[in-house]
C-alpha cells in the first residue's frame, strides 16, 4: 500500500434542531448533533469520518476544534504504512495530552473519526467498497429498530416492523411498571425485541427486572457499564442475554470477552477506536462465541463506517439503527431499513456532504 500522507484535515459540527427531543435514562437530547471529518492526502485523495458528539450537550464544536488544533498537527505530512499504523501514532501520541485535560473519551473520539477517514481514503484508493477491502463475509446484514421510548413502544415497533425491520429495540430505565409494559410488547410484537437501560439502575433493581420479563434477546447496558464483574455475573445468571460495549475501550473489551458475562459486543466505531480498533473486538468477540452488534446513534458517515465494518468482521450481528428523525443521517441516503447491502462504491460510499446539511452547520475548521 502506498503510504498514507495527510496535507489538509477538516472538521464540521451539524446541529439539527428537534421538536421531539430524544429521551434516555441519564439525560435528554434536545438536538440532534453531528462531527463529520474529511482528510485529504497529497494527491488530491480523500476519506470521510465521524466522531461520537452526542453528550455533552456542547460537545459537537468542542471536538472540532479538538479535532483541528490538537490532534491535526500530529497528523499532517506525516508518513503511514496503513491506517492502523495512523491509529496507533494518533493513541500514543495523544495519550499524555488526554490525561492532562481529563479529556481521555473525546481525544479517543477525534482519533476513531480520523482511523474512520483513513480506512474510507485507502479503500477508495483501491477502489473498493470498505467491506470489500476488508474482508467482507457477507453481502448484506439484518438491521433493528433502535432508539424506541417504552412509552410509544406499541406503534414504533409495529412501525417498524412494517418497515422490514426484524427485530426492534425499546429504551427502559424511566420509572417502575416497565417490566409490565416490556412483556405485554413482547407479547404483540412479532418481532425480536430488546431492551436498553443506558446503566439505569443498581444491581438488585435490575436484577428484579430480570426476574420480571421473559423472551428478551438481550438486555443492554442494565447497570453501570464499569460495575464489577460479580454484579454482571449475578445478572448473567437470570438467563437473558446481556449487552455492552459503547461505554468501554481497549482493554476493557479484553477483559469483557474473557470474563463471559456479555452476550453481545457493542463498540461504537466513532467512540472508540475507529476500524482499526473496533475490528480488533468484533473479530475477537466473534471467535469466543459472542454476538457482534456494533452501537451507533448519529449521523450518515458513522453509520456506513458501521454496516461496513459489520458486513466484513462475521458473525450473525445485527446493525443498530435509529429510527427516530435524524436528518444527519437521513440525507446520505443507504436503505437500511430492515436489511443493508454492501454497495459497489469505492470507501463508505460518500463523495460530499449533501447540501441538504448546510443550514444545520455550525462550526467548520480546518488545518
Amino acid at each position: 500500500m502506498t503510504p498514507l500522507r495527510i496535507a489538509r484535515v477538516e472538521g464540521f459540527a451539524f446541529r439539527q434542531p428537534l421538536t421531539d427531543p430524544v429521551a434516555t435514562s441519564f439525560g435528554i437530547m434536545r438536538d440532534r448533533p453531528a462531527v463529520f471529518v474529511r482528510i485529504e492526502d497529497a494527491e488530491g485523495g480523500f476519506g470521510w469520518g465521524e466522531v461520537f458528539a452526542n453528550w455533552p450537550a456542547a460537545g459537537a464544536e468542542h471536538r472540532v476544534r479538538l479535532l483541528v488544533q490538537d490532534v491535526a498537527p500530529l497528523l499532517i505530512r506525516q508518513a503511514f504504512d496503513d491506517p492502523p499504523a495512523l491509529f496507533r501514532h494518533l493513541d500514543a501520541a495523544t495519550r499524555i495530552r488526554a490525561l492532562q485535560c481529563g479529556e481521555p473519551g473525546p481525544f479517543a473520539q477525534v482519533v476513531a473519526g480520523l482511523d474512520i477517514a483513513a480506512w474510507d481514503l485507502a479503500a477508495r484508493r483501491r477502489g473498493l467498497p470498505l467491506a470489500r477491502m476488508l474482508g467482507a463475509t457477507r453481502d448484506a446484514i439484518p438491521c433493528y429498530a433502535s432508539g424506541i421510548p417504552i412509552a410509544r413502544a406499541g406503534a414504533m415497533v409495529a412501525a417498524a416492523r412494517a418497515a422490514g425491520f426484524p427485530a426492534a429495540k425499546v429504551k427502559v430505565g424511566f420509572g417502575p411498571g416497565e417490566a409490565a409494559q416490556v412483556n405485554r410488547l413482547l407479547a404483540e410484537a412479532r418481532i425480536a425485541i430488546m431492551a436498553d437501560a443506558n446503566q439505569a439502575w443498581e444491581a438488585d433493581a435490575a436484577a428484579d427486572f430480570l426476574d420480571a420479563v421473559d423472551g428478551l434477546a438481550w438486555l443492554e447496558e442494565p447497570v453501570i457499564a464499569t460495575a464489577p464483574d460479580a454484579v454482571w455475573a449475578r445478572l448473567a445468571r437470570r438467563g437473558t442475554p446481556l449487552a455492552g460495549g459503547e461505554n468501554l475501550a481497549g482493554a476493557q473489551f479484553d477483559a469483557a470477552i474473557a470474563a463471559g458475562h456479555l452476550s453481545v459486543i457493542q463498540p461504537d466505531v466513532a467512540k472508540w477506536g475507529g476500524i482499526t480498533g473496533c475490528r480488533a473486538v468484533g473479530r475477537a468477540a466473534v471467535a469466543a462465541g459472542r454476538r457482534y452488534c456494533p452501537h451507533f446513534l448519529g449521523g450518515g458517515i458513522g453509520l456506513a463506517a458501521s454496516a461496513h465494518l459489520l458486513a466484513a468482521v462475521g458473525g450473525d450481528g445485527l446493525l443498530e439503527v435509529d429510527v427516530n428523525p435524524n436528518a444527519l443521517r437521513d440525507a446520505f441516503g443507504g436503505d437500511y431499513a430492515g436489511r443493508w447491502t454492501v454497495p459497489d462504491t469505492p470507501g463508505l460510499g460518500i463523495a460530499t456532504l449533501p447540501e441538504a446539511l448546510a443550514p444545520f452547520l455550525t462550526l467548520h475548521e480546518s488545518a
